[in-house]
């Protein structure tokens, strides 16, 4: 299980984005928001110095708009969200920057419904709570649905990794079993994420 730190509570600031340069921390996770497909705007800074590769998650309609915007960052993924429709056309287009392609569902999407795209991604990110706000509540059924995709994948030989973002606590972690979490106000809204991290990943 790989670690993911959403610097949505820190966005933009160097010195605190710093503090997540652990070895234990696999990837910085960038939330970026359009104030379309949720709310909230939000735009992390291509300028920043994130150190480890970026998983970056989406929550827009403008694809290609971001896609160049982060072009120059160490991208391990970009992951757009199903919801926003044009399924192929999104996969194809992140691929055809040779970048690999995460695919969002939300938590009231039908899970049969992205079924036929579970072949042509590199990661499926499950919410496990509503898109566009930190700090809400996991919701429980996702762990569900985690077995569910682990399940069709195993069935159908499909290399595709699950990644579950949101409410992440210690708690929550010890019932998950998957490939990477994304954790976000659990360390960030500490004084201390090295403590918080331990908590995370301790045995």
């Amino acid at each position: 299980m790989n670690l993911a730190v959403s610097i949505l509570g820190i966005i933009n600031n160097q010195k605190k984005i710093d503090n997540l340069n652990l070895e234990v921390v696999k990837y910085i996770h960038l939330d970026v928001m359009d104030g379309k497909f949720v709310k909230n705007i939000k735009l992390p800074n291509n300028d920043i110095n994130y150190h480890k590769p970026v998983d970056i998650h989406l929550m827009a309609y403008d694809i290609d708009k971001y896609l160049t915007y982060y072009q120059n960052l160490d991208i391990n993924n970009i992951t757009f969200h199903y919801e926003i429709g044009n399924v192929l056309n999104n996969i194809n287009l992140i691929k055809s920057h040779n970048i690999k392609v995460g695919m969002a569902i939300n938590p009231t999407t039908n899970i049969e419904s992205v079924l036929p795209y579970l072949d042509k991604i590199d990661l499926l990110l499950i919410m496990s709570v509503e898109p566009g706000e930190g700090g809400q509540t996991f919701i429980d059924n996702t762990i569900d649905k985690i077995n569910y995709f682990d399940k069709y994948r195993k069935l159908n030989n499909l290399n595709y990794l699950i990644e579950v973002d949101g409410g992440i606590t210690d708690d929550v972690i010890k019932k998950l079993n998957t490939d990477i979490i994304v954790v976000g106000n659990f360390i960030t809204a500490s004084n201390n994420y090295q403590d918080q991290i331990v908590k995370l990943v301790k045995e």
